[in-house]
């Protein structure tokens, strides 16, 4: 019964998603350049950004059919955000790789969403083993990831969108900051509610 209930539609999803994290990256990273038109530069750019779309989706799509129907698994409670750090530590490696010229401003970015993930998932981890607690996403938590999630896909797209002259990166720049700004609020958020629950003593 346990491992008929282990391979649910939820769980399923999330395997996609660490499958579908590698195929964008070497879409992303094969397919890196700009074409000689603006129809071949959009196609080029288009392909990544609707495997990451797709991979973003299952992300909001298992969790809602997990809570609709009563699906939740200690499986998928180690496999969802397992997966969710997959997606965007890949984002972020397949970004730095390619997009070389936006690179020296965005490695800062991926180290803060790196650390900020790292340093909550941790929390967790510890709350979890002393008193069993678990967060739910807050709502800093919830902006944070659909603003990691469009940004990636307006950096991913820039290329292929209407830049302007004086700033040829302005949209990748625009989302860097709303990324950070995003990781570091959320970050706040979480430890200002998980701290309390840190049990000094042991």
């Amino acid at each position: 019964m346990s491992k008929t209930k282990a391979f649910n539609v939820p769980n399923a999803l999330s395997l996609l998603r660490v499958i579908l994290v590698p195929v964008f990256m070497a879409a992303l990273i094969l397919m890196n350049g700009v074409g000689e038109t603006w129809s071949e530069t959009f196609l080029i750019r288009a392909v990544p950004a609707l495997v990451f779309g797709l991979t973003a989706f299952t992300d909001l799509l298992d969790g809602k059919i997990a809570r609709k129907y009563n699906l939740v698994t200690n499986f998928g409670k180690f496999i969802d955000p397992l997966a969710d750090k997959f997606m965007v530590f890949g984002a972020l490696i397949a970004i730095l790789v390619s997009y070389t010229e936006i690179a020296p401003i965005f490695v800062w970015v991926s180290m803060i969403v790196m650390l900020r993930e790292l340093a909550i998932t941790s929390l967790r981890l510890v709350i979890a083993g002393n008193s069993g607690k678990v967060l739910a996403a807050s709502w800093w938590g919830k902006v944070k990831t659909a603003t990691q999630t469009l940004s990636i896909l307006l950096i991913i797209m820039e290329p292929a969108l209407f830049t302007p002259d004086f700033c040829p990166h302005l949209i990748s720049y625009i989302a860097m900051a709303a990324i950070t700004v995003t990781t570091i609020g959320s970050g706040i958020d979480y430890f200002k509610a998980y701290i309390p629950l840190i049990d000094m003593n042991k």
